[in-house]
């Protein structure tokens, strides 16, 4: 479907909004701010309205000051002070706590002779990382991975039904309660961890994020980060298992394991779709897209568009597949991109140092988003180490 549209219909429009499939145009549109990030919030405000819900006032807030969302001067303000935390170094020192995570996970596998790479893996290890680097409460830790899915929906907030909304207005509420106490206690007894980091942080001028900022920082690290990474070590563990040369070339050269995750990331992105708002009319192509049309923006056709990477459908680990737009573009360029990497680094290093074989023919697929890819379920026999 991506081939033809971008062959034969590479921006056009239908449903109510344009859909741009090529590279260039992916890339186009999200490196212009006349397009602005601030489309879903508009559409949870206009969906709970339409659903004759009121109480959204926090859920609406979280939308619209939450870095995903925001457009400038807000977006640089936000940015400006969570890029003094989210930093490559205290990335990098998150690597023991993902690494043993990450082997007595596999080490538990190889003596049972099996594993859900999903379940046993790609989904808890994001959840437990983040919730070290928060230094969080474990009885916290332990809701989060609800809580995170429940709000997840506010992401595509035309497939929300009453209850979705219900449900998220009431994890939101106590999430942001619970970091409220969190954050008490950093303020008594600050540490190391992310959130003292972020409580200490000020700009030259002496600005600093406020509460309810920091709290939402904190819920979308994991609404963002938790469902994208587990579906990016999920999707990449399966290429490499569909690809035995290229998990063997990796075996042998573990060096490989970034190129593996680059490649991960281009040939089958997690986020496959996000949208924009047109701000003013832009000629885009033999098309003029208008001020106020929504464009969706499709990052998995703009990855695998042969204009940029030379045999787009293969999974080649030595391609260099840089120029990927899998974590986005421009300002709004992933915050979480290299914890995903790291995580997803460790993962395959440690999956792929067995012999695995898929443990099943027919692959499940998730099915409750249009906009993220990912596996239910990976289900893998290990048959030796190798």
């Amino acid at each position: 479907m991506y081939r033809d549209l971008r062959e034969n219909r590479a921006a056009h429009k239908t449903l109510g909004m344009w859909v741009i499939t090529r590279h260039a145009d992916v890339k186009a549109v999200l490196h212009d701010r006349g397009f602005s990030a601030g489309l879903i919030p508009q559409l949870v405000s206009e969906q709970a309205e339409r659903l004759g819900l009121d109480g959204v006032d926090r859920i609406e807030r979280l939308g619209r000051k939450s870095l995903v969302f925001t457009d400038n001067p807000d977006h640089a303000r936000l940015r400006g002070l969570v890029n003094r935390v989210f930093t490559t170094q205290a990335v990098a020192e998150l690597r023991p706590i993902a690494t043993d995570f990450t082997a007595r996970v596999v080490a538990r596998a190889q003596a049972a002779g099996s594993m859900d790479v999903i379940a046993d893996l790609a989904a808890p290890l994001p959840v437990a990382v983040l919730g070290e680097w928060m230094a969080l409460p474990q009885t916290l830790r332990e809701q989060i991975a609800a809580w995170t899915h429940d709000i997840r929906f506010l992401l595509e907030p035309g497939m929300m039904k009453a209850e979705d909304f219900i449900r998220a207005r009431e994890v939101v509420e106590d999430f942001a309660t619970a970091l409220a106490d969190v954050l008490a206690a950093r303020r008594a007894a600050p540490g190391p961890d992310l959130i003292s980091r972020l409580l200490a942080t000020r700009t030259a001028g002496g600005d600093a994020l406020s509460d309810e900022e920091l709290i939402f920082v904190c819920i979308m690290s994991f609404v963002a980060g938790n469902e994208t990474t587990k579906s990016l070590i999920g999707n990449g563990a399966l290429a490499l298992l569909h690809h035995p040369d290229q998990a063997a070339a990796l075996r042998r050269d573990p060096t490989l394991v970034k190129a593996a995750v680059t490649e991960a990331l281009r040939y089958d992105c997690p986020l496959q779709l996000t949208k924009r708002l047109s701000t003013r009319d832009v000629e885009l192509g033999d098309q003029t897209i208008r001020a106020g049309d929504q464009v969706l923006v499709c990052l998995g056709a703009a990855n695998r568009d042969p204009e940029v990477f030379l045999r787009p459908d293969e999974f080649d680990l030595v391609r260099g597949g840089a120029g990927h737009l899998a974590f986005g573009h421009g300002m709004h360029g992933c915050l979480g991109g290299l914890l995903a990497e790291l995580l997803s680094e460790i993962a395959f290093a440690h999956l792929f140092e067995l012999d695995l074989e898929p443990a099943v023919d027919e692959f499940e697929w998730q099915d409750n988003s249009f906009i993220v890819r990912g596996l239910r379920r990976l289900p893998v026999t290990i048959r030796s180490a190798v």
